[in-house]
């Protein structure tokens, strides 16, 4: 029986199946055991991984030719559901595997990549860590689980020790020249999507355009590519693969989308996620004005970052709060929505999750509204699309979504 971390030990499932006798593993230790003879392409960060891991699987799908794990797009693993497969378990040829490094309960350490990427090592998990510095050595450890003649993409700036000898480092960016791979010439072509050209040690990929919006996805895609060019791929159709990779589900997930109201969704839930999701809709959509609707997700994270979610969250125009999501936590005394309210700088207040469709649909001032969080915010989403599609009578759902919302 294979079971995530976040399953309690007395779970009546997971008491039925040990009294069973059983043989019980994480999914860690089985995505370490499947992972055995496979060229191993890894993104690990507390945030980001999600996208750049799926955007990985899309171009090692599209694109994959000659190089490491020989020809064939191989198979991936990933943390959160990808438009393009549909799924997030993709089984195909080939002798490569992406999977999404995961660093909450150090499960990340099950893995010996060849090839690896980090996107961030900020605080995070500190329910399990305990400090900031004891993630950072966590990271450090699965540095030095490369293998030996593997390769590390890491963003830079990032504050991790490289303590491996035996592999080749690379930096990458988002438009810092001083990378090995970084974008230029990023020029915004309309709906919040870019063009771009992506530099390499060994040449330029140009004219590239990314099928989802937001900057901070331009260099998720340069992170993506990156880890490609180690592995080897077909510049042509990483260019077509690029252009039509449709994004993960909850990630900058437009429900509504017309000149006069935008209605997007996202899992961020740190915040350094918040920060950098909302400077990118800032810059997607200049000039207008932003609600950030927010649920706080876990006591721990709310208690340990109160003050930076609220610095995070003040880049909107106003702010929605609904309680914390508990999860796998009870309450803690004091730890409230309204601890981070208390440090937002512009217009906030706290709504029930269940009063939230009725609540934006009765508002006459919403131009960008974005639900953020990693509960169950996301059980709402076809409501509020819902709500908002009857209060602002010109607006056009994107067609997948029809038929959700139609449903209630």
């Amino acid at each position: 029986m294979v079971y995530p971390p976040a399953v309690p030990a007395d779970h009546p499932q997971m008491v039925w199946f040990r009294e069973g006798g059983f043989a019980m593993e994480k999914r860690s230790e089985m995505l370490g055991h499947i992972a055995e003879g496979k060229y191993v392409m890894a993104v690990a960060g507390t945030h980001g991984k999600t996208t750049t891991t799926t955007l990985v699987a899309w171009l090692n799908s599209c694109a994959a030719s000659g190089g490491a794990g020989g020809n064939g797009g191989g198979s991936a693993f990933l943390g959160g559901i990808s438009k393009n497969f549909d799924s997030n378990l993709v089984l195909g040829e080939g002798g490569r595997l992406a999977v999404e490094a995961d660093e909450f309960d150090r499960s990340f350490l099950r893995l010996h990549p060849d090839a690896a990427v980090i996107t961030s090592a900020d605080a995070d998990h500190l329910d399990i860590y305990g400090t900031h510095e004891a993630l950072r050595e966590a990271f450090v450890q699965f540095v030095r689980q490369i293998r030996t003649g593997g390769a590390l993409v890491i963003r830079q700036g990032v504050d991790v020790a490289i303590e491996n000898e035996e592999i080749t480092v690379y930096r990458y960016a988002l438009d810092d020249e001083r990378s090995d791979f970084h974008a230029r010439n990023i020029e915004l072509v309309g709906g919040g999507h870019y063009r771009f050209d992506i530099v390499c040690p060994d040449r330029v990929i140009s004219d590239c355009t990314l099928g989802i919006p937001g900057l901070i996805n331009v260099e998720n895609a340069v992170a993506a590519v990156a880890l490609m060019w180690v592995a080897g791929f077909d510049e042509g159709r990483l260019r077509e693969a690029l252009a039509t990779f449709r994004g993960v589900r909850r990630r900058f997930d437009f429900w509504i989308n017309t000149p006069s109201l935008i209605y997007m969704d996202d899992y961020a839930h740190h915040p350094r996620e918040l920060a950098a999701a909302l400077g990118s809709v800032r810059r997607m959509f200049p000039g207008r004005r932003v609600t950030a609707v927010f649920q706080p997700h876990l006591y721990t994270r709310t208690r340990d970052f109160y003050r930076e979610f609220g610095e995070a969250l003040s880049l909107a125009d106003d702010v929605v709060l609904l309680p914390v999501y508990p999860a796998r936590e009870m309450p803690i005394e004091g730890v409230t929505s309204e601890t981070i309210g208390e440090h937002i700088s512009v217009h906030w207040e706290v709504v029930q999750r269940e009063d939230l469709a009725a609540y934006l649909a009765g508002r006459t001032d919403l131009d960008v509204v974005v639900t953020f969080g990693a509960g169950d915010i996301e059980n709402c989403c076809a409501q509020v699309a819902k709500g908002l599609e009857a209060a602002y009578t010109n607006s056009v759902i994107p067609n997948e979504r029809e038929e959700s919302i139609a449903s209630l």
